[in-house]
């Protein structure tokens, strides 16, 4: 029988960006069990919503993470409005939703250069990052800010893009576009991305769906849940068909996001072709009273948001559940029975972000 040891991962890890701990229980080279532990980033920022008004809590909310900022201001203000029944005007809706695709592209180019990195794949790393800063550039022309938006307001948004600005963002998409699928191509058919990625770390879809993965995690598993089908912001306006992979495997969790890369391009076309005229804040009446929950699409998958209001210009409850706390669960499945040399690069195919978790 194989002596049994117990071996720390994290919370710093030269790989990972992200303070994730993990006991990992190994026979020799093999894990048969993960234990994740977090709680190093804490900073109870859900208890200021009794501090700040539910106006000002939006940036609040924005800085629950970095990368996702657009998402969270996108999912407390529609939450916040839907309770209030404020409505919004529909160029607003689409502004959000051209802000909130870019985010998406934005995520997934940083994730695919720390993967690139884990891998050794110093090359793509660059490009990958490379291509990130046109879209940190597009946000920096249309909301001011390259990372922290906070364009999003109760209400609709604050920044307005004129006919100058979409026609720039799409000839920024076309290059990007133009630019990323040799990428994508090199990086999928590479040898050594293939023997470290195909048949690591599978997780079934009755696994999946069992234990509440979502987004890439889920729908590489062969489940084409998305929430963007739902119809929050303009989404209802868009033909939108889940990306999904059936052999849920890290390899798949790669296709299913580069593929997205493509699909939010041709969204952002869609998006842009669509726009129509008019203002983009709608009035606001009175004080929260009452509840409301909502689920939005993140790039790394679903967020629930809940509010609570109680007549007052300060909330009551503010609760939030971030994609990576729903598959904490799934990715310590995946760990069992991998080689320890494969942890780092499986736990970054969930695209972690324990900011967010933490909150």
């Amino acid at each position: 029988m194989a002596k049994r040891s117990i071996v720390p991962f994290g919370p710093q890890h030269p790989v990972l960006p992200e303070p994730v701990h993990l006991d990992l229980v190994l026979e020799d080279e093999t894990v048969v069990e993960a234990i994740p532990s977090i709680g190093f980033v804490h900073r109870g920022l859900e208890k200021l919503v009794e501090k700040r008004d539910f106006k000002q809590y939006v940036y609040i909310a924005e800085r629950v993470c970095g990368i996702c900022s657009c998402g969270h201001g996108i999912g407390y203000c529609e939450s916040v409005e839907q309770m209030m029944n404020i409505e919004v005007p529909e160029r607003a809706e689409y502004l959000r939703t051209i802000w909130m695709e870019m985010s998406r592209i934005h995520s997934h180019l940083l994730w695919l250069g720390l993967l690139a990195d884990a891998l050794g794949f110093e090359s793509l790393f660059m490009e990958s990052w490379r291509l990130r800063e046109k879209v940190l550039d597009m946000f920096d022309a249309t909301a001011g800010g390259r990372v922290i938006l906070s364009v999003n307001c109760v209400g609709g948004v604050l920044k307005d893009m004129d006919s100058v600005m979409l026609s720039s963002i799409l000839e920024t998409v076309k290059t990007m576009e133009s630019e990323v699928k040799p990428i994508i191509n090199t990086f999928l058919s590479d040898v050594t991305v293939q023997s470290r990625m195909k048949g690591v770390g599978v997780l079934t879809r009755e696994q999946a769906v069992e234990l509440g993965a979502v987004g890439p995690m889920l729908r590489a598993s062969g489940e084409s849940y998305d929430a963007r089908l739902l119809g929050y912001a303009a989404y209802g306006d868009l033909a939108i068909e889940p990306i999904t992979a059936e052999e849920g495997d890290c390899y798949a969790r790669c296709k299913v996001r580069l593929n997205e890369l493509l699909q939010s391009f041709s969204l952002l076309r869609e998006l842009i072709g669509k726009i129509p005229e008019g203002p983009i804040q709608g009035t606001v009446k009175g004080m929260p009273s009452g509840e409301n929950f909502i689920r939005i699409e993140q790039p790394r998958g679903e967020a629930i948001y809940y509010v609570k209001g109680n007549g007052t210009k300060n909330l009551d409850r503010f609760r939030l559940r971030t994609p990576t706390t729903s598959n904490i669960p799934a990715m310590a499945e995946m760990l069992k029975g991998c080689q320890l040399a494969d942890v780092p690069v499986l736990i970054l195919t969930i695209d972690p972000c324990i900011s967010c978790t933490e909150r």
